[in-house]
């Protein structure tokens, strides 16, 4: 079993495609972007319907570039991965631009600002001082991972496949603490109705979609097609309705 596994291994390194150029792209008609499908309200599977500000914004973008559009769902951990497999022509999830991500993939102009933020029950800890001796809750791969093991002082780190599921062991009362996208945040905080508050961001971050290491031609499209949606009003009507403000970066 072994040897036929390592065999079907090599065969799938050796007819793995390589990253499209935005001209077989063009050529072909259709894109293949990837995402979560499990970050509301970014991206979210809902059955078979896939919804979010990322995949509005998505979707408006290549229909602009004239393209139809395939997704492809893949967790969060999994996503960059399969980009450099090339399963698929981009990564449009919530990937915060860090340089230990930019020595593995390109990305584009940011198509939005946030931040960690902390949330809590009330009376848990609303900042990163008062984290110290708490346990909290983030999703696995995450730039949320990295920042809070910055923090000093935290007892314990719990990691999640999903960002739902980190947040169900704040709801649960598991952890004191959970840290995630702000914008994520505010929503649980809207749907628990005063169970949760959110307090202060642990850090800012820029967020933008990734191509595969090197594919330049494809970035600049995306790039123009992003400058275009953010000039003619088509991500402020997105921005609007999925958090009622504008939420690109200034």
């Amino acid at each position: 079993m072994k040897k036929v596994a390592l065999t079907l291994a090599a065969l799938t390194l050796l007819t793995t495609a390589q990253a499209r150029t935005w001209a077989e792209i063009k050529q072909s008609g259709t894109i293949k972007i990837a995402t979560e499908g499990a970050f509301p309200p970014f991206n979210l599977l809902k059955g078979k319907e896939l919804t979010g500000f990322e995949v509005d914004l998505a979707n408006a973008l290549a229909k602009q570039l004239g393209l139809k559009v395939q997704w492809v769902t893949q967790p969060f951990d999994n996503l960059l991965i399969g980009l450099g497999q090339d399963r698929y022509d981009f990564v449009i999830a919530s990937h915060g631009i860090t340089p230990e991500r930019q020595k593995a993939v390109d990305f584009t102009s940011p198509h939005y600002c946030t931040g960690g933020a902390v949330v809590t029950k009330p009376g848990g800890p609303m900042n990163a001082a008062a984290l110290r001796g708490k346990t909290v809750a983030v999703q696995v791969g995450t730039t949320y991972l990295e920042n809070v093991r910055k923090v000093p002082g935290v007892k314990d780190v719990k990691t999640f496949p999903k960002d739902t599921d980190a947040q169900a062991a704040l709801m649960a009362g598991r952890v004191d603490a959970w840290v995630g996208d702000k914008f994520t945040g505010l929503d649980l905080v809207k749907a628990q109705k005063g169970k949760v508050v959110q307090g202060s961001l642990l850090f800012n971050e820029k967020i933008g979609m990734a191509v595969k290491k090197g594919n330049s031609s494809l970035v600049k499209e995306l790039n123009a097609a992003l400058a275009k949606a953010m000039s003619d009003g088509t991500y402020a009507k997105l921005s609007g309705k999925y958090f009622g403000t504008d939420v690109r970066c200034k």
